[in-house]
Parts: C-alpha cells; sequence; structure tokens
C-alpha cells in the first residue's frame, strides 16, 4: 500500500506541475480537465495530508488554486490541528499567486457555495495583507464586492461607499476619485490602472493609438508585452525591460520575436537570458559538473493555440539554466541544430540518436528535456537507456533525469521516456534543481515514509519555519 500511496502521490505532483486544463499538442482541453478533475478528487478522497502538502511544491498556479478550493469545500473532514496547517500552507500559497487568480478562487467559492469559517477566515486576512486596498478595488471591483460580500465583511474607509454605494460622491483616496472622475473627464483616464483604463477609452471614444502611447507608463510589464506588437504597427515606443523578467517568460518571449529580430538583436537577448538563468542557478553556478542536456525542438515543441511553443520556451530557458550550472556543458537539440537563439519547432523527434550521442561523452548528468514521443525510430532512446543502465552503467556513474513539461490526460501523467530513468513533470525551468532533487522520487521505486520526510521538509521551508 505504502509503494501504491507514493506511486499515487508521484503521478499528482507530475500532472499539479504541467496540467493546466488547456490544449496540448496531442490532447484538447475538455479531456485534460475531466483528467485532471478525477486526479484531485482521487488524491484529496485518499490521501488528503499529502494533498495539502503539495502546495509546498513547485506546482503551477492552476492546481494550486484547485487544491485550496478542494481543501476549502471539506475542512471538516481533518482534526483542528490538520486544519490549522492547511489553513497556513492555503494562506501561504494565495500569497504567492497573481491576485486576479485569487479574485476567481473567491467567486468560484461564493458560486459553490463554500463559505464556512475557515473560508472567510482566509479571505479576510488576503484582503487585508493586501498592500493596496484602493487599488484592487478600482482594477477588480466586481471581485472585491463579491470576495467582501461572501466573507461578511466590512471594507474600511471609503472602500465601503466606491463599492455599494449606488451614487458616488468625491472620494479623498486619489484612485477612487480618478475613477469617479474618469465618466466624464477623458484626463482622468490615464490615472487609472490600464485595464481600467482600456474600458473607459473605449467608452469615451479615444483612437486606439492615442491611448496606448498616453497610457503607457500605466502598463504592467505583461501589459506591454502583450500589447507591444499593436504598440509597434502604431509606431509607438512601449518599452519591455528584459533584465527583470523570470528565465521561462524571457524564452518565450525571445522565441516569440522573428528570427530576423532575433539575430539583431542577438548580443542583447543572449544577454539578458544569460544573466537570468545566472540569478536562478545562484550559489549552484558551475557546480553541477559536467552536463549534457538533450533537448526537444521537434515540430511538437511548438504547443498549442493556447501554450503556443510553451514546450519549446521551457528547453530553451533549460539550456541557458543549464549551462549556467555546469562546469562543462553540451547541449544536443533534436533538429541538429546549434544556434539556440533562432530556434523554431521542426521535424521528427530522434530522441535516441541524441540520447546516445550524449552518453558519449561521459556526463555526470544527462537531462532530457522532452515531451517523450520519441518516433525517429520508436522506443530507440528507452532502449538505449535500458541497455545503459543494465550493462553499461550499473553503478549509475551517469545520472539521467526525464524532464517532460506536457501533461499526458490519457495516462494521466506526463509521458514517461522509459522506465529506467525517473521522469518528472517541468513547467518552469527555473524549478529544474529542485525538480532534479525529487527525480529520486519518481524512479519508480517509492518509499512512502521517505516521501513523507522529504514533504515535511518542503512544508517547513514553504511555511518559514526551521527544519
Amino acid at each position: 500500500m505504502d509503494t501504491l500511496a507514493a506511486s499515487d502521490l508521484l503521478l499528482f505532483v507530475n500532472a499539479a506541475i504541467t496540467a493546466t486544463g488547456q490544449r496540448e499538442f496531442r490532447g484538447d482541453a475538455g479531456h485534460q480537465r475531466l483528467s485532471l478533475d478525477f486526479l484531485h478528487s482521487y488524491i484529496v478522497g485518499n490521501y488528503r495530508d499529502l494533498y495539502a502538502a503539495t502546495l509546498a511544491l513547485d506546482i503551477n498556479d492552476h492546481n494550486a488554486v484547485l487544491i485550496v478550493a478542494n481543501l476549502l469545500d471539506s475542512p471538516g473532514e481533518v482534526s483542528p490541528d490538520e486544519r490549522r496547517l492547511e489553513g497556513r500552507l492555503i494562506a501561504a500559497r494565495l500569497a504567492l499567486l497573481p491576485p486576479q487568480r485569487v479574485y476567481d478562487l473567491f467567486r468560484t467559492l461564493r458560486r459553490s457555495r463554500v463559505n464556512n469559517r475557515l473560508t472567510r477566515a482566509i479571505i479576510r486576512d488576503w484582503l487585508a495583507a493586501r498592500p493596496d486596498p484602493a487599488f484592487d478595488a478600482v482594477k477588480y471591483r466586481g471581485a472585491v464586492k463579491e470576495a467582501t460580500r461572501h466573507a461578511h465583511l466590512a471594507p474600511p474607509g471609503e472602500l465601503g461607499p466606491f463599492l455599494f454605494a449606488r451614487r458616488h460622491n468625491r472620494y479623498s483616496t486619489a484612485i477612487l476619485d480618478s475613477w469617479r472622475r474618469a465618466h466624464y473627464e477623458k484626463a482622468a483616464v490615464y490615472e487609472l490602472p490600464f485595464t481600467v483604463a482600456e474600458g473607459f477609452a473605449a467608452r469615451h471614444g479615444i483612437d486606439r493609438a492615442l491611448f496606448l502611447e498616453r497610457a503607457t507608463p500605466t502598463m504592467t510589464r505583461l501589459e506591454r508585452l502583450r500589447l507591444q506588437g499593436v504598440a509597434d504597427r502604431a509606431g509607438i515606443d512601449v518599452a519591455v525591460d528584459l533584465t527583470a523578467m523570470p528565465l521561462t517568460r524571457l524564452a518565450s518571449y525571445v522565441l516569440s520575436l522573428s528570427l530576423d529580430d532575433r539575430a539583431a538583436r542577438r548580443t542583447e537577448l543572449t544577454g539578458v537570458l544569460r544573466a537570468a538563468a545566472r540569478r536562478v542557478a545562484g550559489r549552484h553556478a558551475g557546480r553541477w559538473g559536467r552536463v549534457v542536456a538533450v533537448l526537444d525542438d521537434s515540430f511538437s515543441s511548438i504547443g498549442s493555440t493556447q501554450k503556443r511553443r510553451r514546450p519549446l520556451a521551457v528547453a530553451l530557458a533549460a539550456h541557458f539554466l543549464l549551462e549556467a550550472l555546469a562546469t562543462t556543458y553540451v547541449p544536443l537539440w533534436t533538429s541538429g541544430r546549434t544556434d539556440a537563439l533562432l530556434l523554431y519547432p521542426y521535424g521528427a523527434t530522434p530522441l535516441g540518436e541524441r540520447v546516445l550521442d550524449g552518453l558519449e561523452h561521459a556526463p555526470e548528468r544527462l537531462l532530457i528535456v522532452s515531451d517523450g514521443w520519441d518516433n525517429a525510430p520508436p522506443g530507440l532512446a528507452a532502449e538505449v537507456l535500458r541497455v545503459w543502465r543494465a550493462r553499461l552503467d550499473p553503478e549509475r556513474r551517469t545520472a539521467v533525469v526525464h524532464l517532460n513539461p506536457v501533461y499526458d490526460a490519457d495516462d494521466f501523467d506526463v509521458h514517461r521516456l522509459s522506465a529506467d530513468v525517473p521522469t518528472v513533470g517541468v513547467r518552469d525551468a527555473e524549478d529544474i534543481p529542485a525538480l532534479v532533487e525529487f527525480a529520486q522520487f519518481a524512479s519508480g521505486a517509492g518509499e512512502l515514509d521517505v516521501l513523507r520526510s522529504y514533504l515535511t521538509q518542503r512544508t517547513a521551508l514553504f511555511l518559514g519555519e526551521s527544519v
């Protein structure tokens, strides 16, 4: 039973890292959502304590929200001590989530009529910790109103009249009064958060190019990225600060540029990618020894309309991170190309050939970043790894880990390359150091007590406690 429990939890962790309920290259969104809903129901029903502990791992935001919703839906099923621990895990995780996701969660809880004492306390404390409640009230007005009502809260100061009064008089809080004036004064539109200002601009019939030019100072980094193409076509300079961008998001941005743009900006883009990778590597930079990476840039790395080029972006970000972590580093792309900055999804997936090439370098670590669909020829990579482990490296001098960025709804897991090497899901390349550590549990030898100990340590670190 312990082996089954460990296997079930590892299956769920891989799904919680990679699956987002969106379309993948080989699967539609509806199928993935059904698969994911089943996994969540199964794990919370059978291993609730372990299910809650996964909030301390590097799971994606989509699954973090689902876990929180499921835990809050039935807090009475656990002891008071366990409920307190769940509450702390939930509060710590919500503090890391983008505010729009948290407000969407609160709306979901209201629609589902989840309104127990723990839920109200979570909403109350999260709203109280927001750095600028007035800004939230303007940007997420409907959601703040619903959350306040659902938790039976009395908004402080002018927020109550702003959210619930039928008529609005002057406010002493600047952003609230800017919202009031924006109903009839065009100049006030540019004092509001960009997404709110867009609605007022449309209402006033403000020219789109003029609006973008004047609203640029209020845009967030993601809004600038989203609108850069539109702004360029309108001849407007929407500067994007690449130096502070996370590594995987930066890789996605680079891949969104044309090949000509990437070539023209080679020095700049390579510099910011390497700087981002060094930030992630931190004190581990240059300490991973001889590393070979087999990186998938086959046609399937194009992803889907909802996750465009996401698998290739993870591979590109992993390339720069592993370069920073390694003492010596050899990248092997499935296409055979060597210029990482000019990659694009193309061709079949000859993973077996590339794994053979990689093992010839006698690395200390071989990392494979791929969706695992080895098809040129099919199954060669699994056979190469089996023979390597059984006959050439039974002492496991080379550590091999398969990192898969794509969820396979049919298997309720990421697609595994071989039974002889551990496979873990990966969402962002930034998580690779922690995932390589976690891979020791994904080898199929799952010992539940060891896995529990690891989760206990991660939970303590996540909650800021001494281990």
